[in-house]
C-alpha cells in the first residue's frame, strides 16, 4: 500500500507525507473477501479498520439472526481500534465483506501512540469525549427500552385485561345457566308433558329469530316489562330470570300464549325457563368465543410487532405491521382518537426489515396522538407510486412550526419534556427508513394538518 492510496481521503487531511508513510509501515494491508468476516462484534477492538475500496456490511447479532446495521462503501470510513482509548473497548459490531477490495488494519496500540503524538490535545479529548458519551449512551438507551417496554406491556395487559375479564364473567355466569337448563328439564320430566308437547315446544323454540345486533336498548326493555307482566298475570314465579334472555332473544306476548297453549299452566314456568336458559347460554358461550378471539388476535397482532421467528429481512405488506402497531398503541386511541384508515387494496409487498419499521409506525404513531393531546384524527394512508409504497401518518394537531419542522430529524432534537415519547427519535426513524430501506421521510406540516410521509421502495438495491 502506498501514501497515495491514501492522501485523497478527508480522513488523513492535515497529515505529512511521512506520517501516513508511519501509519501504513504500522498497519497491514488485508483483502476484503465477499462473505468473509473481518472482525467479531464482541471481540476486543485490538485493530482500526480503514476501507481503502471495496465494501464491508456491519452486522449485529439479535436474538437468533444476524441483522444489517450499516455498511462501510465508502473510501475513509473506518471502524474499530476503540482499544486505543478505551481499554475494554470492543467491536460494536460484525464487520463483514460484501464487495471485494483491501483495507489498512493498524494496531490500536500504535493508533494510540500515533495520536499521542501528532494531536495529543485531540487524542486526551477523543478519550474523554468516548468514555463519556459511552456511559451516558448505555444509561439512556437503558432506561429509554425499560420506559418503551414498560409502556408497551402496560397497554398490553390492559387491552388483554378487557377481554379476559368479559370471559371470566361470561364463564361464571354461563355455569349457573347450565344448572337452570338442567333443573327446569327435571321439572318438565316431573310435570309428566309427553313427548309430542316437548317437541312442540322445541319447535317454538327453533322459531325464535335472534334480534339484529343495532337493535334499540329501549325497545328491548320495553318488551322485557310486557313480558314480565304477562308471566306475573299467569303464575309465574321466578319471571326475573324468564323475561331478560326472552325478550332479549326478540320473544313477544303472542309466543308465550302460544307455549301456554301447548303446556298448560302447570308446565308453563319450567317449559319457558328452559327456553330462555338455552338463549342465555347460547349468548354466553358467543361472549366466551368473543373475547377468546379477541385475546387470541392480540397475541398474533405482538407476534406480528415484534417479528418473532422471521428472517431479518422479508417480504411484507406494510398495512399488516401499521395494523399491529395500533393493536399496540390500543391503550392510546381511546376516547377522543379517531382513526381513519386509507389504505390501497392493490398495494404491492416490500422487501423490509419489518421489525425495524414497526419502531417507525410506534414512534411516528405516537408522535402524532402527542400532537393532539389525546383528541382529534389520525389518518394512515398507503398507496402505490410507481416502484415504490408511500405510507402517511397525518394528525389534526397544532402542526409544527417551520423551525422546529427544520430541526425535527436532528439528532437529539425533540420538543416533549423528559420522560415522553417512544424513545426512538425522529432522527433514527430517519436512519431505518433512509439507510436501512433506501428510502425517504419528510414533514408537510401546517395548523390542523401534520402529515408524515414515508417513500420505501418496493424492492431494495441488489435484491
Amino acid at each position: 500500500m502506498r501514501v497515495d492510496d491514501l492522501r485523497s481521503f478527508n480522513l488523513f487531511d492535515g497529515l505529512t507525507d511521512d506520517q501516513l508513510a508511519e501509519l501504513i509501515e504500522a498497519g497491514t494491508e488485508v483483502g476484503i473477501v465477499p462473505g468473509v468476516d473481518l472482525f467479531h462484534e464482541g471481540e476486543h477492538a485490538d485493530y482500526w479498520w480503514v476501507l481503502v475500496d471495496g465494501a464491508i456490511e456491519l452486522m449485529r447479532h439479535v436474538g437468533r439472526e444476524d441483522n444489517v446495521v450499516g455498511r462501510m462503501d465508502v473510501p475513509g470510513r473506518w471502524a474499530g481500534g476503540f482499544r486505543a482509548w478505551d481499554e475494554n473497548g470492543v467491536y460494536l459490531a460484525t464487520g463483514r465483506g460484501v464487495i471485494e477490495g483491501r483495507v489498512l488494519r493498524v494496531p490500536a496500540e500504535v493508533l494510540r501512540e500515533r495520536s499521542k503524538a501528532w494531536f495529543p490535545f485531540a487524542g486526551h479529548l477523543i478519550e474523554g469525549v468516548y468514555g463519556t458519551a459511552r456511559r451516558i449512551e448505555a444509561t439512556v438507551r437503558q432506561r429509554e427500552s425499560l420506559v418503551t417496554l414498560g409502556t408497551l406491556a402496560a397497554g398490553l395487559a390492559h387491552e388483554i385485561n378487557n377481554p379476559a375479564a368479559a370471559a371470566t364473567r361470561a364463564v361464571g355466569a354461563l355455569e349457573g345457566s347450565c344448572q337452570t337448563l338442567l333443573s327446569s328439564l327435571g321439572r318438565l320430566a316431573q310435570g309428566e308433558i309427553s313427548a309430542a308437547q316437548f317437541s312442540e315446544l322445541d319447535g317454538l323454540r327453533l322459531e325464535i329469530k335472534p334480534r339484529a345486533a343495532d337493535v334499540d336498548p329501549l325497545d328491548v326493555a320495553d318488551q322485557e316489562i310486557d313480558l314480565s307482566s304477562w308471566l306475573t298475570r299467569h303464575g309465574v314465579e321466578r319471571d326475573w330470570l324468564i323475561a331478560p334472555p326472552l325478550a332479549a332473544a326478540g320473544v313477544d306476548v303472542a309466543w308465550c300464549e302460544r307455549v301456554a297453549a301447548v303446556l298448560g299452566e302447570a308446565a308453563l314456568e319450567p317449559g319457558l325457563e328452559w327456553v330462555a336458559s338455552t338463549y342465555s347460554v347460547a349468548t354466553l358461550l358467543a361472549e366466551v368465543k368473543e373475547s377468546t378471539r379477541r385475546i387470541s388476535d392480540l397475541v398474533a397482532a405482538v407476534r406480528s410487532y415484534s417479528q418473532m421467528d422471521r428472517a431479518s429481512i422479508q417480504t411484507i405488506d406494510v398495512t399488516d405491521g401499521l395494523e399491529s402497531t395500533l393493536v399496540m398503541l390500543g391503550h392510546k386511541l381511546r376516547d377522543g382518537v379517531e382513526v381513519v384508515r386509507d389504505y390501497d387494496t392493490g398495494i404491492p409487498r416490500i422487501d423490509a426489515f419489518a421489525g425495524e419499521l414497526n419502531q417507525v409506525w410506534t414512534n411516528l404513531i405516537d408522535n402524532a396522538v402527542d400532537a393532539m393531546d389525546g383528541a382529534g384524527t389520525l389518518r394512515i394512508t398507503t398507496r402505490a407510486d410507481g416502484n415504490d409504497v408511500v405510507i402517511e401518518i397525518g394528525d389534526t394537531g397544532a402542526g409544527m412550526t417551520p423551525q422546529v419542522a427544520a430541526r425535527a430529524f436532528e439528532a437529539f432534537y425533540t420538543t416533549k419534556d423528559v420522560g415522553k415519547g417512544t424513545g426512538l427519535g425522529l432522527d433514527i426513524a430517519r436512519r431505518i427508513i433512509v439507510e436501512r430501506h433506501s428510502g425517504t421521510i419528510t414533514i408537510d406540516s401546517e395548523p390542523a394538518e401534520t402529515v408524515l410521509k414515508v417513500r420505501l421502495p418496493i424492492r431494495q438495491p441488489g435484491n
